[in-house]
């Protein structure tokens, strides 16, 4: 099954600095048939304008994934992390028991990534923080895991959550299969073009939840950019 959620269809707020969409109830956005998909509980779709960002805030028992797809965002903790995210890699915080953050764009340019909530497997983890890169050219053609809550997955960030998150990039004509299982549940979202899945067109920033099949079969219509949670049901 799989059911598309247009971008058009999102919920929005524009705070002037801020430009969100929420692919799923969060903040003053509230859609009772979109409150999360399996583990996945955030998706939102934002542009920060340079110079501007979210000032120290706190977060506890999430796993907040930050895929940036255009600029920059810099992260201060409370842990006394610091770093700088650009696009192409991937941060992930693990709140736990409690962390206060701040994510600026000190770009010259308008920062554009997705923000992804997970909900653990169990409350009470050590906070956490980290950051690394995944070149777009390793993903050619092919899903490369970004964060994981499995041991078996080399090379990715960890998260304490039965899921996983994987981005492909693929060339018009190309498929690519992801195996989900039919107990599971995934989220995909094309950063960049247009794919078909089962049949079906999900375009640039559209969601499409995706459940009981096997395995997920994702042909370009354009050269592609994907992203795509993996979650238990």
């Amino acid at each position: 099954m799989i059911d598309i959620r247009p971008f058009a269809s999102l919920g929005a707020a524009n705070h002037g600095w801020l430009d969100a969409r929420h692919h799923f109830s969060f903040a003053d956005y509230h859609d009772p048939a979109r409150m999360g998909w399996g583990a996945l509980r955030v998706w939102n779709d934002d542009a920060i304008a340079p110079g501007t960002g979210f000032p120290s805030h706190p977060h506890r028992d999430m796993e907040i994934i930050t895929y940036v797809r255009e600029g920059a965002i810099t992260h201060r903790d409370s842990l006394g992390n610091h770093g700088r995210t650009e696009a192409g890699d991937v941060q992930v915080m693990s709140a736990g028991t409690g962390i206060v953050h701040s994510e600026f764009n000190l770009e010259e340019r308008t920062t554009r990534l997705f923000q992804i909530w997970i909900l653990p497997t169990a409350r009470g983890h050590a906070p956490s923080w980290g950051a690394r890169p995944f070149p777009r050219g390793e993903r050619a053609g092919r899903f490369v895991v970004l964060a994981s809550g499995y041991d078996d997955d080399a090379g990715a960030l960890r998260i304490h959550s039965d899921a996983r998150v994987v981005a492909a990039t693929l060339r018009k004509g190309q498929s690519v299969d992801y195996p989900l299982g039919a107990e599971r549940v995934a989220y995909l979202v094309p950063a960049s073009g247009a794919v078909e899945v089962e049949g079906k067109r999900v375009a640039a920033r559209d969601g499409a939840a995706i459940s009981e099949t096997e395995t997920v079969r994702v042909t370009a219509l354009e050269d592609s950019e994907l992203v795509l949670v993996d979650s238990a049901a």
